[in-house]
């Protein structure tokens, strides 16, 4: 199975899924944990790229277009190997992402970047997608008071392109309701790890 993880920024995503790893672990289930855009050696060095804070000239299709690629790279060696080998596997973003920031904020369109998408994935889509839901301005703040996160260049856009990122998100989410369940990320650490898990364990039992 293949699940993926989506939200704005500061929605509390990974600390959620370590939670749900540990437990679903704990229960026996192989578990394969990677984060888009990286995962693997060569996507890592195209992240580099992406979310270093000085290419501040990089244009939007650019940006479109490295995604893709080191999304691409991921899959061939990671992604597709786990899952040929019946393991589960729980990635930190994923093709929704691209349409949420670059179709939907950067106003490239959401089919545009799909298009791009559907040739480097070869039509691979997730079996299931959390959305980490929340207002942005609170998980801009949660970024700012957390000085052990890694501040990258989206996350120094305003606030007007994270509230277009959230509603692209919502309206992937109407897209595709079959696949997405909408996690309410305003509530408390344990409540949105236990709605986590809830989730996951759910859609493994169909």
């Amino acid at each position: 199975m293949f699940i993926t993880l989506e939200g704005p920024e500061g929605s509390g995503k990974t600390t959620a899924v370590s939670f749900a790893v540990e437990e679903l672990t704990r229960r026996g289930y192989q578990i394969v944990r990677t984060r888009e855009p990286g995962g693997t050696e060569i996507a890592e060095q195209i992240r580099n790229v992406i979310l270093d804070k000085n290419n501040v000239k990089m244009d939007p299709r650019t940006e479109a277009l490295l995604y893709a690629a080191s999304r691409r790279q991921h899959l061939v060696e990671k992604v597709w190997p786990a899952l040929k080998e019946g393991k589960i596997v729980i990635c930190d973003r994923y093709l929704d992402s691209s349409l949420a920031y670059q179709g939907g904020a950067r106003g490239l369109g959401i089919d545009n970047i799909l298009s791009i998408n559907l040739f480097a994935t070869e039509n691979t889509f997730p079996d299931l997608t959390l959305l980490f839901d929340i207002d942005p301005k609170i998980g801009l703040e949660r970024i700012a008071k957390n000085k052990d996160r890694e501040v990258n260049r989206l996350d120094l856009e305003k606030l007007e392109f994270h509230n277009k990122v959230r509603n692209s998100f919502l309206e992937l989410a109407k897209r595709y309701p079959e696949r997405f369940v909408i996690i309410d990320a305003s509530k408390s650490v344990n409540e949105v790890q236990q709605d986590t898990l809830n989730a996951i364990l759910e859609r493994l039992c169909k």
